[in-house]
């Protein structure tokens, strides 16, 4: 198969491998994107992004041959080509029988983190709980959570090196409390190094990624319709986790709602950092931000029920 531009997608002559080569990547991928492009051939061990000196080259390592050869396959036979952001990709075995990434073992400072969450499966830690772990440190701006050989990982970007380090100091080597926990998860401990990374490239709000410094940044459905780890309070009873930012439904709407209306009803609490609305199942939400739990919770407490406009009302 041959794409648009004439260019093969494909080599044919090479001899399989477990490790593809990707060519014409986007600017600065992510290895969450290029996990998301490969993962449904299979399990994926190692990648490695940014290669060459366009740093427009990858290349991903599956932990059985057929798994690459299926994603080869695939391709080859499909009438749409393999995408990342809208660029075609064109694919190859590799040389190469497996990665060996020459990167420092995570001595070397800088403000993101890469964390390992052991002792548990991908989506037993959300990413608000682990937003909520790392805050306490300092301000968060960007979360994305991905699956490695090495298990459910996590790369935490901090405004600057010392807040990272602060973090890791305290963290490396804990456990997450287990209130936080669902019931079957006994613990999750935390092993935290430093990443190569300086900037997470995040493209879209949603249960794996979060960018807290963009308002404006789409919202995909899995942000709201992932699943919350129960809390458990005092009485022993579950409650819902507290975070610093709420999910608002307007509901009856007959009126227009705007950035401005929500933002002069929800800073009578506090100091709004973001808001960012969106269209869910015919209906508007909103994602308001407050510096800290605690602000948010006194304006969930107070506007939870009430009228924003004539006929209209708020429900979480």
């Amino acid at each position: 198969m041959s794409s648009s531009s004439g260019q093969p997608q494909f080599r044919y002559t090479q001899t399989p491998s477990k490790v593809l080569h990707l060519r014409n990547m986007p600017w600065e991928c992510t290895d969450e994107e290029l996990i998301e492009l490969c993962k449904p051939f299979g399990k994926i061990v190692n990648t490695k992004c940014n290669v060459g000196a366009s740093r427009n080259q990858a290349f991903v390592e599956f932990a059985e041959l057929n798994q690459a050869i299926s994603m080869v396959s695939y391709y080859a036979s499909s009438s749409e080509p393999a995408k990342v952001r809208g660029k075609t990709v064109y694919i190859q075995y590799s040389n190469r029988q497996e990665i060996v990434n020459n990167k420092s073992s995570g001595d070397v400072v800088g403000n993101v983190l890469l964390v390992t969450l052991e002792g548990v499966e991908p989506g037993d830690v959300s990413i608000d709980v682990i937003h909520l772990v790392f805050s306490a440190f300092g301000f968060v701006h960007k979360i994305a959570t991905f699956e490695k050989a090495a298990g459910f990982q996590a790369l935490i970007q901090f405004s600057d090196a010392a807040t990272a380090t602060a973090a890791r100091d305290a963290l490396d080597g804990r456990s997450i409390p287990r209130y936080l926990l669902p019931e079957h998860v006994t613990s999750c401990h935390l092993r935290i190094s430093f990443s190569a990374h300086t900037d997470l490239n995040i493209k879209f709000q949603s249960h794996r990624s979060r960018d807290y410094t963009n308002p404006y940044l789409p919202v995909n459905p899995s942000a709201i319709e992932g699943t919350l780890q129960p809390v458990v309070g005092p009485d022993g009873k579950k409650k819902e986790p507290e975070s610093n930012v709420l999910l608002a439904s307007i509901e009856n709407m007959q009126y227009a709602v705007t950035v401005d209306a929500l933002h002069t009803v929800f800073s009578t609490f506090g100091t709004v950092q973001k808001i960012a609305i969106f269209e869910k199942n015919g209906g508007m939400q909103a994602l308001i931000q407050y510096p800290d739990v605690t602000t948010a919770a006194v304006a969930k407490a107070a506007l939870e029920g009430h009228c924003i406009y004539d006929g209209g009302y708020f429900a979480q």
